[in-house]
């Protein structure tokens, strides 16, 4: 299994954070600079760094990363957020279950001090569409921390911001593709120290409109009208 780590990064004060705690694992990191108003520089720090010049989105950022871990032949690779929710020594739970071909995703444990309720809510909302569009149960469907397989470069993805992860996971199933789940721990820092970049209007908006159209999917399947 050959694979590396894909950061996707938008102004976060953390980033330099976030790859330091994964150096001494030794794994292979590509940083994604999806346009930070200060451009991002981690010298002298071992790891791969994609610019784009403006911010085109979260998942333009994976699939940017994708490619450039696919240039430097790697199979797989895993995401994580560049907040510190995401905990390093964690990555070996997704290893341990991932089968080739298959997407894993890091089901966090919401138990822990600071989760916000409408993270809570937002999770358990997301799971139930996601379950009726994929025919598939999941803990977690919005949970960042994922391996993947460089081959999600093949899908016919068109959402490429947080709504991007909602989409990746259906088509995968469409194409007959493997999801597993894992529990993983994670870290909310207190709402002061906080980071995120997803708007509850706009993106809320996206997130209904891809749910809409998955739906639409969902039953030009059922009726043979659409490829698998």
């Amino acid at each position: 299994m050959n694979y590396c780590i894909v950061i996707p990064v938008y102004n976060s004060p953390y980033i330099k954070e976030v790859v330091e705690e994964l150096i001494p694992f030794g794994y292979p990191i590509i940083v994604v600079d999806d346009g930070c108003d200060e451009r991002v520089n981690l010298e002298p720090l071992d790891v791969t760094l994609v610019h784009h010049g403006i911010n085109i989105g979260k998942g333009e950022a994976i699939l940017s990363g994708a490619k450039k871990a696919k240039e430097l032949g790697y199979d797989c690779f895993i995401t994580m957020d560049a907040d510190k929710q995401h905990i390093a020594s964690q990555i070996k739970k997704l290893l341990d279950v991932y089968e080739e071909g298959s997407i894993v995703i890091g089901n966090r444990d919401f138990s822990g001090d600071n989760v916000p309720d409408s993270s809570k809510f937002g999770r358990k909302f997301s799971n139930f569409w996601v379950a009726l569009e994929s025919w598939t149960k999941l803990g977690d469907t919005q949970s960042g921390f994922r391996m993947y397989p460089i081959t999600i470069l093949d899908l016919p993805l068109k959402n490429k911001r947080f709504d991007f992860e909602i989409e990746i996971l259906v088509f995968h199933r469409y194409r007959g593709g493997k999801i597993i789940d894992i529990e993983v721990e994670c870290y909310y820092p207190p709402k002061e120290e906080r980071v995120s970049h997803f708007d509850k209007l706009h993106d809320n908006i996206r997130l209904t409109i891809v749910h809409t159209k998955l739906m639409c999917q969902r039953y030009l399947l059922l009726r043979g009208w659409l490829w698998r």
